[in-house]
């Protein structure tokens, strides 16, 4: 049995790092929406306060552990926390802790990561907030499907990354 809980980047990547754009996603991806609900459903979530309020409120059916240096920031359905290392073990409970966002909290807790559920979109558009790099002398990639570009959907693919 397993003395913590499994720590588990949820996110999604252009080719050129971009994750996000004033708040927001550069893309509009459907699949991937789809794909990171029924993965989180049900977890405790860590994120910054940028990415809860770009959520617009909570999620349903999962935990909203929101890291934010501000001691006055609350919001309805968020669990308000200082650092990163107070959100796990505000978390510590969970069989499974989903990092969501944004670049600066991947980067704090890359080092306690275990997996990383990362969608590739195939494109390199203007952002203000990118991913940090998960170099493959740290990561090995075990699961991996590609999707072909549509006339509403870019070239993307759906990836699954083990620390090694």
């Amino acid at each position: 049995m397993k003395d913590r809980p499994e720590i588990v980047f949820y996110l999604a990547r252009a080719d050129n790092g971009v994750i996000g754009s004033a708040k927001d996603l550069p893309w509009r991806l459907p699949p991937d929406l789809k794909r990171f609900k029924k993965l989180t459903m049900g977890k405790a979530m860590v994120m910054g306060r940028k990415t809860f309020e770009s959520f617009g409120g909570p999620l349903p059916g999962r935990r909203h552990i929101v890291i934010t240096r501000s001691r006055e920031w609350e919001a309805d359905g968020a669990e308000v926390v200082h650092d990163p290392e107070e959100a796990l073990i505000h978390a510590e409970d969970a069989p499974e802790i989903a990092i969501v966002g944004g670049g600066e909290i991947y980067s704090l807790l890359l080092p306690r990561a275990d997996r990383i559920e990362l969608t590739e979109v195939h494109i390199e558009p203007d952002g203000d907030t990118l991913a940090p790099e998960f170099p493959d002398s740290d990561w090995r990639e075990i699961e991996r499907e590609d999707f072909p570009a549509t006339d509403d959907l870019p070239t993307y693919s759906f990836v699954t990354l083990v620390r090694r």
